[in-house]
């Protein structure tokens, strides 16, 4: 039970608002250095210092292959190359300049339910402020930007497996504001 209870608040803290809602309705704008193409199919490779952004969220890798489906909703895996991870960073709702961040060996993006799986040497965290207020560790990271949840598995697969490896999670102390001294109420003098 105190696993279960664990858990919830750690989960809790670590994602406390939404992702940026104006995000989903603007334009998509992608640099690279080569893309092939293939509009039948609505698959685009792009290769060579890839950078997509869409409103605050950023993702950036050395490949990555969009495909849109016939609704208009785009699919996005970031792969990255040797010595160079593939990224994502979106600002999150809420007060004091909030965002989240991950790295992984690759990430896909699903614009439709907004959800980003990251696959192997996987990190996600949460600055406030230009600070860490957490960051978790592991081998599969699945994040959901609408529902304020990430699940943590212990092999790329998404999957927990018995002997897998193990995750890692830091949650900085809240930083709570010292209390005000107050002084004791003046006692009527007997007789006054």
């Amino acid at each position: 039970m105190n696993k279960l209870v664990l858990t919830a608040t750690l989960l809790l803290a670590a994602v406390a608002a939404q992702a940026e809602k104006a995000d989903s309705s603007k334009p998509t704008q992608i640099t690279f250095d080569q893309l092939d193409a293939d509009d039948v199919k609505q698959v685009k490779t792009f290769t060579g210092n890839v950078v997509l952004t869409r409103g605050t969220l950023l993702m950036k890798s050395p490949k990555a292959v969009v495909t849109e489906d016939p609704e208009g909703y785009q699919y996005v895996v970031l792969n990255s190359a040797p010595g160079v991870q593939a990224t994502f960073r979106q600002k999150l709702d809420g007060p004091n300049e909030q965002w989240v961040d991950g790295q992984a060996d690759r990430i896909e993006y699903d614009g439709k339910t907004e959800l980003v799986k990251l696959f192997a040497k996987a990190q996600l965290k949460k600055t406030e402020g230009g600070k860490t207020a957490s960051q978790v560790d592991g081998e599969f990271i699945s994040y959901d930007s609408r529902k304020e949840f990430f699940a943590v598995k212990n092999s790329s697969s998404g999957e927990t497996k018995p002997g897998g490896g193990r995750s890692t999670m830091v949650i900085q102390p809240a930083n709570k504001q010292p209390a005000t001294a107050t002084t004791p109420a003046t006692q009527p003098t007997p007789g006054k």
